[in-house]
C-alpha cells in the first residue's frame, strides 16, 4: 500500500446486551485484555494507517482510555462519543476525520466492529488496498448450505459479510452528509454507500477466524481460536 494514507474507525459504543455481561462487550476480557484492545492493536500494525478513531459510549471513556494507553506507544488514538445507532456512530467518526479527509490527508477509511477482536492485519490490508482501487471493499465468507426442519435447503451461494469494511474517504464522507440531510439510517456502511454514491463495492475473501463476539459462548470460542492461531 505504498503511499496510501488510511484511517481506521473501531466501533465500540454498543451495549452488548446479547452477550449478557452487564457491561459494554468490547471491554470484556479476551486473553486478559479487552476485546477493543485487540482490534486497535491490530490496526496499529497495518501499513499506511496513520489515524485511528475509536467510538465509545461516554460512560466508558475512562475505562477505554485506561485499557488502550499501555498499547499505544507514540501513536495517537482519537476517542469519539457514539450515537444512538451504528450509523450515527459511524457518522460521528467521519465528522472527526472531516478535516483530514477534505485536506487529502486520508485517502481510505476502514470501519471495523470492536466486537471482532481476531480480524487479522492482512484482512485490513486487503480491504484498504481493494477500496483504494475500486472505491469500496467488504470481506465475505461463504455460508455452508443448511437444511431446515421441513427439509428445505437454503441457497448454496450465500455469504456472510464481515468487517473491516473500507471505502474511499471523500465519497464516504459525502454519502454520510447526504444521509444526514435525508434522515436516512443504514444498517451498515455499505448500505449508505449504495444509496448515496456510485462507488463500486467489491467483496474480498474474509477470514474464518474473524469471529464476532455476540453471545456468551462466543468468548471461550474466541479464546480457543486465539490459542490455535498462536500455535
Amino acid at each position: 500500500m505504498t503511499g496510501l494514507r488510511a484511517a481506521v474507525v473501531v466501533l465500540g459504543a454498543g451495549a452488548g446486551r446479547r452477550v449478557g455481561a452487564g457491561t459494554n462487550k468490547v471491554l470484556l476480557a479476551l486473553d486478559g485484555e479487552p476485546l477493543l484492545v485487540h482490534s486497535v492493536r491490530t490496526a496499529l500494525e497495518v501499513d499506511g494507517v496513520h489515524r485511528i478513531v475509536v467510538v465509545v459510549r461516554p460512560e466508558d471513556r475512562a475505562e477505554v482510555t485506561d485499557a488502550l494507553t499501555p498499547h499505544l506507544g507514540t501513536h495517537d488514538v482519537w476517542l469519539v462519543d457514539g450515537g444512538a445507532e451504528r450509523h450515527d456512530s459511524e457518522d460521528r467518526a467521519l465528522q472527526a476525520l472531516r478535516a483530514d479527509i477534505e485536506a487529502g490527508e486520508v485517502d481510505v477509511v476502514a470501519i471495523h466492529d470492536g466486537a471482532r477482536p481476531l480480524a487479522p492485519a492482512d484482512l485490513f490490508t486487503a480491504v484498504l488496498t481493494a477500496a483504494e482501487r475500486t472505491g469500496g471493499a467488504v470481506p465475505a465468507v461463504a455460508v455452508p448450505p443448511l437444511s431446515t426442519s421441513s427439509g428445505a435447503r437454503q441457497p448454496g451461494d450465500l455469504v456472510a459479510v464481515q468487517t473491516p469494511q473500507a471505502f474511499r474517504a471523500a465519497p464516504l464522507l459525502a454519502a454520510y452528509d447526504a444521509a444526514r440531510a435525508d434522515g436516512f439510517t443504514g444498517t451498515d456502511t455499505a448500505a449508505c454507500l449504495e444509496r448515496y454514491s456510485s462507488l463500486d463495492v467489491v467483496a474480498v475473501e474474509g477470514s474464518v477466524v474473524n469471529l464476532k463476539v455476540t453471545y456468551p459462548e462466543d468468548l471461550p470460542l474466541a479464546e480457543e481460536i486465539l490459542r490455535r492461531t498462536r500455535g
